[in-house]
């Protein structure tokens, strides 16, 4: 995403002061990251809370992509709003996969009076994903969960039990995302999808976050950029 995000940005005109992909670089590119207008942060569960605040520290408007660490994001959300910084957070920044989003609410919504139906989420990617089930469908499953009455808690294996939903991950060769959520009973199936045809919509994404957050302040959404002024 790194890679896609800074050829994305050269084609739109923007200038990339800095990449930093190391403790090294946090060490010497310090002074070119306080020049920046915001960093697009994309890396692993494992260091992204501590890439957000040394941003922070910096007074840099963030927008981050990485997943698998969102059980602690209210902590940054808390530091964010405390520290009158300003921070985007979108586990998925495909305009597409975000109006499956909120095809996937409404969906939820009428299929809410049809309790026998079975749900299953199904989620692919590249075989390098670190994380499984994917942030885009823990964002599903969570939207679903407050929407239908018998889902409480979401697993990522198959399950019978009815207050479980299942979320089946699959890794295979340079899939670059696609995501099912499926409504299935004895009589009839009922399916959405979303399947990115490369990283360019997300690199898309990320930089129109990007620009868009730059003079604000607070923690921000995909749904507050799309329905911005609507």
């Amino acid at each position: 995403m790194g890679r896609e995000i800074e050829e994305m940005a050269a084609e739109l005109k923007h200038e990339v002061v800095v990449t930093i992909d190391n403790e090294d670089d946090w060490n010497t590119n310090l002074d070119k990251l306080k020049t920046a207008d915001v960093a697009v942060e994309f890396s692993m569960p494992g260091t992204a809370e501590n890439n957000i605040r040394r941003c922070f520290s910096s007074g840099i408007p963030v927008v981050s992509g990485t997943t698998g660490w969102t059980s602690s994001i209210e902590n940054i959300r808390q530091e964010c709003l405390a520290g009158g910084n300003a921070f985007f957070y979108a586990s998925n920044f495909s305009p597409g996969m975000n109006m499956m989003f909120e095809l996937n609410r409404k969906l939820a919504s009428l299929m809410s009076n049809y309790p026998h139906y079975r749900i299953l989420i199904e989620e692919i990617h590249h075989a390098g994903k670190k994380d499984a089930p994917s942030g885009t469908a823990i964002s599903l499953a969570s939207d679903i969960m407050q929407l239908h009455p018998v889902k409480s808690k979401w697993v990522n294996k198959p399950s019978a039990g009815p207050e479980e939903l299942e979320i089946i991950s699959i890794r295979r060769n340079q899939e670059p995302g696609t995501h099912f959520v499926k409504y299935d009973s004895d009589v009839d199936s009922l399916e959405i999808k979303h399947k990115a045809h490369s990283r360019k919509g997300f690199a898309m994404g990320a930089l129109l976050a990007a620009e868009w957050l730059i003079g604000k302040k607070g923690c921000f959404s995909m749904r507050d950029m799309l329905y911005d002024g609507k």
